[in-house]
């Protein structure tokens, strides 16, 4: 069973940084098309921050171009998120997500990682 694990949440003043990382655990025997973080605030839906595709092109939201950069890393099966100049407004709790397929499936599956907070204080 293919689990995404987050990590690198965290309390950060405004205008810091944090690292996110999300990793594919329980097999290695699985391909990985394309990953994304997104984000959900309080009382608002969830929203995308940035995508990369299998090929590593990056797209992102207009809120956190300049400031955020997504990079994967294929024979770990992770995808990460540097998040610089950080802003009160980028609080929320941040997902990995993923479409996965086992090695003999035929087809693609969407995952989702339990959610990492980020605060960021004024």
């Amino acid at each position: 069973q293919v689990q995404l694990v987050e990590s690198g949440g965290g309390l950060v003043q405004a205008g810091g940084s944090l690292r996110l990382s999300c990793a594919a655990s329980g097999t290695i025997l699985i391909l990985i098309n394309d990953m994304a973080w997104y984000r959900q605030a309080p009382g608002k839906q969830r929203e995308l921050v940035a995508t990369v595709t299998s090929g590593g092109s990056p797209n992102y939201a207009d809120s956190v171009k300049g400031r955020f950069t997504i990079s994967r890393d294929h024979a770990n099966h992770a995808v990460y998120l540097q998040m610089n100049s950080l802003k009160p407004e980028d609080t929320a709790v941040y997902y990995c997500n993923a479409d996965i397929r086992h090695i003999g499936d035929t087809s693609y599956a969407n995952y989702w990682g339990q959610g990492t907070q980020v605060t960021v204080s004024s």
